[in-house]
């Protein structure tokens, strides 16, 4: 069922598989097997018992010490002349390895086969049997058959590379493991047209694919083939030797995307309560059980758990998670986002290397705007006061803004970015990357606010990480602000107003706006700037609404200005919200007015001030004729005051003073 022509014509030139070595021959029926020891059906009386692991193996020593180096070495090295027991416990390929290769240093047929083979060679190596005791010795048999027939089948290089894994170092050192890679490789990056051997194709519902259960499967010359139909037989190798193949299909110029798709088909089965769509829940503890379902994978280990048991199993899926970090592609799309995504949870709950989860953050940085909230939502795995990773959150988005800037400085990715964009505008999707990281990040905002322990200013930094060209409208950040301001009630009115800033009320819907005026959460200076600008946007729009209209119409149309029209065309809730507004801001001009009187008068009064200083300060220039009449002026003010002092006796001397006059006017008559 699984063989190709290549491997039919290989087969019969090899004698299908079976060879024997009748030099030196025993005359025997072949083994017997009597509870865990094997015996030789032979007349001969036994004269050696070697040991490998818990089975025993009567043998002669003649027929052994002609074929074996190792055996020579053992007993004649000995200083026991009289040995008769050895026992081997570090043999490759165990029991049934030495079972062949005793068989065949007793001329018996062996019947070599994929699954045996690579056991057999390691085996062979071991006991040094070598052509320099017999020629066509075991090495030389099994390294033919290894060559002429297991390297030109792709179903023979999967089975004996799965061999390999409990064969180690010995695969690794006989270059069994390297050559096996590389034919899978081969035939893995050829032209799908062209395949003519058999290969398992999609996964079904069976947990694993049983080679022995399947039926012939091999496509015919007119049948088409995928281009992922390796996928299910790589996917069954251990994860060392999966590196190894895909390093190998990396060389060979595979397309990166079918190189992703297989990293990602391996990871759902080997990890499939981490890694696959849907499994991935909020709780970690819940998920455990899905494991059990498929029995070739690891187990889902929850760290920190008090099950000593698990630690093995732990350390199997940080060594997968790890190796498939180290081999994804570097190019982007390669993957899903959501797949870096769930990987990284992954990495962060078992602990992995902090060079290799950087080198994870980047990735996913390089086409964050294909993730959803969901493989967001990353829990923190390092016992903080949050239930949500937010601060791996911000390192993602730094990484996306750096990857941002580097496509917009090459003028290649440039040109790329603008196909990208004219595709999907066709598409009705016109949105950049940064406006979809905008939505995610508002998304992901609404949804860590409820988190009481989430402070506020880790809140404002991711919400202002954006530039505000990333954002033509602020309602998803207007959720996630209201939701904050629910979730803490106990925030001040500083805080408050603090926490609003990071929102532009321009950039609202009427919806919002609508919300907003009502939102007893936020702060009244908000709630009126909110109204103003939608009062502005309405104004705006029927500035613009009538400037488009024909002039010949609007001659015969008188223009709608006043504000009750306005009004008219706006909800209630949104009037009445304005009223109220209205009347604060009605409230404020009246004060403001006072306040701009008080200074006027305050102003003039200072005026005032100032010209009687001037005056005073300022000296006035003096004549003869006016010092005079000063000085007349004083005499005068002096008399005045001496009459009301003195009293009667002034007057008698103003009459006795004023006599003389009327003699000089008698004298004269």
């Amino acid at each position: 069922m699984w063989e190709s022509e290549t491997e039919s014509v290989r087969g019969k030139e090899f004698g299908n598989g079976f060879f024997s070595s009748t030099k030196h021959g025993f005359n025997t029926d072949g083994f017997q097997l009597k509870g865990q020891s094997w015996y030789v059906a032979t007349d001969i009386p036994n004269d050696l018992l070697i040991q490998v692991g818990d089975i025993n193996f009567h043998l002669h020593k003649y027929p052994l010490l002609s074929r074996s180096g190792k055996m020579n070495r053992l007993i004649y090295d000995s200083k026991d002349p009289d040995l008769k027991r050895i026992v081997f416990e570090d043999l490759p390929g165990g029991s049934e390895a030495f079972e062949l290769a005793a068989k065949f240093c007793y001329g018996l047929a062996v019947d070599l086969t994929a699954g045996n083979i690579s056991g057999l060679r390691c085996a062979a190596e071991y006991l040094e049997m070598t052509e320099d005791l017999e020629e066509g010795n075991l090495v030389f048999k099994t390294e033919a058959f290894l060559s002429y027939v297991v390297l030109s089948s792709w179903r023979d290089s999967i089975v004996v590379l799965k061999s390999c894994e409990k064969l180690s170092p010995w695969a690794e050192n006989l270059q069994i493991a390297r050559r096996c890679s590389e034919s899978i490789a081969w035939k893995a990056c050829a032209n799908p047209k062209g395949i003519k051997w058999a290969y398992t194709g999609k996964p079904s519902n069976v947990s694993s694919p049983k080679w022995n259960d399947l039926k012939d499967s091999s496509p015919s010359r007119n049948q088409h083939v995928p281009p992922d139909w390796w996928f299910e037989d790589v996917s069954i190798l251990r994860i060392d030797h999966f590196v190894r193949v895909i390093t190998a299909i990396k060389v060979k110029g595979m397309r990166f995307d079918l190189i992703g798709a297989a990293i990602m088909h391996y990871a759902a089965k080997w990890l499939p309560c981490l890694i696959q769509d849907g499994e991935l829940q909020a709780d970690e503890m819940s998920i455990s059980s899905h494991s059990n379902s498929w029995k070739g994978g690891f187990h889902m280990i929850i760290p920190g758990t008090k099950d000593d048991n698990l630690s093995i199993q732990a350390k199997d899926q940080r060594t997968i998670v790890e190796s498939l970090i180290s081999i994804v592609p570097p190019q982007k799309d390669s993957v899903s986002c959501g797949f870096l995504l769930r990987l990284l949870r992954a990495a962060n709950m078992l602990k992995v290397a902090p060079a290799l989860v950087t080198e994870l953050e980047k990735r996913v940085g390089m086409q964050l705007e294909q993730a959803t909230l969901a493989d967001l939502l990353i829990p923190n795995y390092n016992k903080s006061e949050t239930s949500y990773d937010v601060d791996l959150v911000q390192r993602l988005l730094e990484h996306f803004l750096v990857q941002e800037q580097t496509d917009s400085s090459s003028p290649s990715r440039r040109s790329f970015s603008d196909k990208q964009m004219y595709e999907g505008t066709h598409r009705g999707n016109n949105l950049n990357p940064k406006s979809r990281v905008a939505r995610l990040v508002d998304s992901y905002l609404t949804e860590v606010s409820r988190d009481r322990n989430l402070l506020m200013t880790k809140f404002q930094v991711l919400a202002e990480a954006l530039p505000e060209s990333a954002r033509t409208c602020d309602d998803g950040l207007y959720r996630a602000i209201d939701s904050y301001l629910k979730a803490h009630p106990t925030l001040s009115e500083h805080e408050r107003k603090r926490l609003c800033r990071v929102m532009d009320c321009q950039k609202l819907s009427v919806d919002a706006c609508i919300h907003a005026a009502q939102n007893e959460r936020l702060p009244l200076r908000v709630v009126v700037q909110v109204l103003f600008s939608e009062q502005v946007k309405i104004s705006n729009t029927l500035a613009n609404a009538i400037t488009l209209k024909d002039p010949a119409e609007t001659r015969y149309q008188p223009l709608i200005t006043n504000r009750k029209t306005l009004l008219e065309g706006t909800p209630q809730s949104f009037q009445d919200g304005w009223v109220t507004a209205k009347k604060d801001i009605n409230t404020l001009k009246f004060e403001l007015d006072g306040v701009k009187s008080k200074h006027v008068e305050l102003q003039k009064e200072m005026e005032n001030l100032q010209r009687q200083f001037e005056k005073m300060s300022k000296p006035k220039p003096t004549s003869a004729w006016s010092s005079g009449w000063k000085k007349l002026g004083k005499l005068t003010k002096m008399t005045t005051v001496e009459n009301h002092d003195i009293g009667p006796q002034i007057s008698t001397t103003i009459e006795h003073v004023r006599k003389p006059p009327r003699r000089w006017r008698n004298s004269i008559s």
